[in-house]
């Protein structure tokens, strides 16, 4: 037996067990995959020293109240990450080739993020796939905080087997 996701009827994925002789769920446009995390202080830490993004903004509790937050701010783009995740923990050998992203809300240390990738578009390309993901991300299950368009090369439309973990 292994681990795949397998679309519902509300076209949103989730967890189940096949056989292996089970056939597995080949994306289609309208199909949702989402991961969720929550974002800590040794993450923006750690992001801003590899970004070098020094903006006190995401380390300064002082600062980013002087400029109206209610504290440090997660990176925007580090918030974004979850989209590349997503793609390639479900189709590993996936390229991710185009992000637009909208960012509409802060997201502060603490915060319960998800992910999500909605196959909008898809089209074969030399024994590759073309997909167009819309994308988005949720504070607390409801709040948008992010929101844009993905476009990757899948290596298949057929899903990798895969252990989600939450973060």
């Amino acid at each position: 037996m292994f681990l795949i996701r397998s679309s519902i009827p509300s076209k949103t994925l989730s967890l189940r067990w096949f056989s292996s002789a089970t056939t597995p769920h080949v994306l289609r446009p309208g199909d949702v995959l989402r991961q969720s995390r929550l974002f800590t202080e040794e993450d923006v830490i750690q992001y801003s020293k590899v970004s070098h993004d020094s903006n006190p903004l995401h380390t300064d509790p002082a600062a980013a109240r002087d400029v109206g937050f209610e504290g440090p701010l997660v990176h925007g783009m580090l918030v974004a990450s979850l989209f590349p995740r997503i793609i390639s923990s479900h189709f590993p050998g996936a390229v991710y080739v185009s992000q637009s992203l909208n960012f509409k809300f802060p997201v502060y240390i603490g915060d319960h993020i998800t992910g999500e990738v909605q196959a909008t578009y898809l089209r074969e390309n030399k024994n590759r796939y073309l997909v167009k993901f819309k994308t988005k991300c949720l504070k607390n299950g409801e709040l948008l905080v992010i929101e844009g368009e993905a476009m990757a090369m899948l290596p298949t439309l057929i899903f990798e087997q895969e252990q989600c973990k939450e973060h």
